[in-house]
């Protein structure tokens, strides 16, 4: 049986208005590339623009590589990597799809130099006009239209999906050639994901499908309306293992975050069912007057960035923000 957004949520439909309106912008694009092909202008460390790969699997797109302060001195170093989707909003306004950036130059710079994060390298893959396609995780549903999970937006044929050949593009094409050209540190413990909104989807997607390659994965406001909520029952039975991997979901509480703390209960239950200990391999936080925006993904961005690489014990105390 399909639900509306409405009943997933226990909202009146009347109330999904505002929401509906903040998803048209997010969905349609999540800021639409630039056609500028000049590199990033960053606060710290260098940015450089990665050639256009040609994939066999998704659309091609550019990418941003961002290398942490050092990078060039110390030649024998090799860094755990950060594969990040919506590379156009991370690094610099000029760049980003709606003139505001994560910051994300800004927030590991401070980071490295407090030793709260081990220096690493951000990739910064650009989304496409195909971005709800590619975002969606196309094994959780069966049968029928995928709905973009807010009133108004209407839905896309199954058929249409294809986040599976999107990840086949990040680990088949675009990973081989990152580590051919930085000194990367390869394996899962040193290999992550993240994103928002769709991204935060498709980041506990890439953990799922490919636990041998991500070791964990920051998930930002993650659209769980997004196909009637069908994502949640499917990583309940999909993720890897507890103990082996580890992920951070969050939330902030207005416009359209407002829609996602009782679908994030209900994936936080199945996190505790499939045995991930919350503060440990496994953390939910919520912010608490936060927008789905990325000015408000700036603000926080230092705790999923902890959680992700930080020194000493890793994860991040669970609570509000």
């Amino acid at each position: 049986m399909r639900f509306t957004p409405a009943h997933l949520v226990g909202l009146p439909d009347r109330r999904l208005l505002p929401a509906a309106l903040a998803l048209a912008a997010i969905v349609a694009a999540c800021g639409s590339p630039a056609p500028s092909r000049r590199a990033p202008t960053v606060a710290s460390g260098t940015a450089v623009t990665f050639p256009v790969l040609g994939s066999k699997y998704a659309v091609s797109r550019r990418v941003d590589v961002w290398l942490p302060p050092g990078y060039a001195e110390n030649k024998g170093t090799r860094y755990p990597v950060i594969y990040m989707h919506d590379g156009q909003n991370l690094f610099d306004d000029s760049l980003a799809g709606y003139g505001v950036e994560w910051g994300i130059d800004e927030a590991m710079g401070t980071l490295i130099a407090e030793g709260r994060v081990r220096p690493a390298i951000i990739v910064g893959v650009w989304n496409t006009d195909k971005r709800f396609a590619e975002y969606f995780p196309q094994q959780a549903l069966t049968d029928g239209p995928v709905t973009h999970g807010v009133g108004g937006r209407g839905s896309i044929s199954q058929s249409a999906l294809n986040a599976d050949g999107y990840l086949r593009y990040l680990v088949e094409e675009l990973k081989p050639a990152i580590d051919s050209a930085y000194r990367t540190r390869r394996g899962p413990d040193d290999t992550f994901v993240m994103g928002s909104s769709m991204g935060g989807l498709i980041s506990a997607y890439a953990v799922a499908q490919y636990p041998q390659v991500f070791g964990a994965a920051a998930c930002v406001s993650t659209h769980w309306p997004a196909g009637d909520g069908a994502t949640i029952p499917w990583f309940a039975t999909h993720l890897p293992k507890a103990g082996t991997h580890r992920l951070y979901f969050d939330f902030g509480t207005v416009e359209l975050d407002s829609l996602y703390p009782p679908l994030q209960a209900r994936m936080d239950s199945a996190m505790a069912a499939l045995g991930y200990v919350q503060g440990k391999d496994w953390v939910t936080r919520r912010f608490e007057g936060a927008k789905h925006h990325e000015s408000s993904w700036r603000a926080r961005v230092d705790v999923p960035l902890t959680f992700l690489i930080g020194t000493g014990e890793r994860g991040v105390p669970p609570g509000d923000g």
